[in-house]
């Protein structure tokens, strides 16, 4: 069993460092640009250093330290290299933040206020039915005159991605150890969400789901957007539930579920910080506009249920014995 544990971590350890090859390339590059002249030129910028960098230096001293935790804290280890690993996140995120400062032809801007201006002003452009809807100009965002909260929804799927990297691994690494393999299920559907969430966060990263700059998004867009926010959802709502396998089925089921959709819920209040009170519409007609008071859509609402239905039938089946608990 320990030949089997380390083999395992050495393993993880070597796949999760050629995953964040380019991540941590990334940050090489900022900081020698920074020691060398003390900014980073617009053109020289790595799009989306911040969150990604610190993401992967987090992960990779989460993966590094589990044989410590495992010793340390037996079944809690993940809990104690999930805390560890965020806590490193927000700390070099706040490094990269406030340190970081990216020259243009107009100012010279902190990292913070440069994301901003990225998520406000993308490099393609945006359309002018969006503009109605923002109350910054680009000179406000660059010199840091905007609503910091607009970050909440770039956190939360930073702090779900480490989350779900690590209930896998750390899962996976004491099965090997202790030969116990009743969780085994419900990390492989952590697994999945967690490949499919993160290979959705890139195909953003390089598409933005093709938004156009219409405040009303194509189907295409609206599809994918929506499937975003559902396996956001569902990904916390599978750690949750693997953390509760043992519990009886009100805890075990029903609590995933509101977690997955409280999360789903999060990240559309963060859209709304975004564009200052506003949601991207996925159609026009009584079932895609805002309900009076609340923003929020027929659809929207049927987003957020959605991620609390998929997390109680998945969990529901982790729960179950089979041929996969063998």
């Amino acid at each position: 069993m320990k030949k089997r544990f380390t083999r395992f971590w050495l393993l993880s350890l070597v796949a999760v460092l050629a995953a964040s090859f380019y991540p941590l390339l990334m940050g090489v590059r900022v900081i020698s640009d920074m020691l060398r002249d003390g900014t980073v030129l617009k053109e020289n910028y790595p799009k989306y250093v911040i969150p990604y960098t610190p993401i992967a230096v987090a992960v990779i001293l989460g993966v590094l330290l589990l044989p410590l935790f495992v010793r340390l804290l037996k079944r809690f280890a993940v809990l104690g290299g999930s805390a560890l690993s965020i806590g490193t996140f927000f700390g070099l995120e706040y490094l990269f933040e406030k340190n970081v400062v990216v020259k243009t032809a107009e100012t010279v801007a902190t990292l913070e206020d440069w994301q901003m201006y990225m998520c406000y002003q993308p490099p393609d452009g945006w359309g002018t039915t969006v503009t109605v809807y923002k109350t910054h100009t680009a000179v406000e965002i660059l010199m840091g005159e905007y609503n910091p909260a607009f970050k909440l929804h770039f956190y939360l799927i930073s702090v779900v991605l480490i989350l779900a990297i690590l209930n896998c691994v750390y899962g996976f690494a004491q099965m090997a150890r202790t030969g116990d393999r009743r969780k085994k299920k419900a990390l492989v559907l952590q697994s999945v969400s967690a490949a499919l969430f993160l290979g959705l966060c890139i195909l953003a990263c390089f598409t933005a789901f093709w938004r156009d700059g219409s405040i009303q998004v194509s189907p295409l867009s609206a599809v994918l957007m929506s499937v975003f926010f559902i396996l956001l959802g569902v990904t916390v709502g599978i750690f949750l539930g693997s953390l509760l396998l043992k519990k009886r089925r009100m805890i075990g089921l029903w609590l995933p579920a509101a977690a997955a959709a409280l999360t789903t819920l999060l990240m559309y209040v963060g859209e709304m910080i975004l564009l200052h009170g506003h949601l991207y519409r996925f159609g026009a007609g009584l079932f895609f506009d805002g309900l009076p008071a609340i923003v929020l859509a027929p659809v929207d609402l049927i987003v957020i249920l959605a991620a609390g239905i998929v997390t109680f039938s998945l969990m529901h089946f982790a729960r179950r014995s089979g041929p996969l608990s063998e």
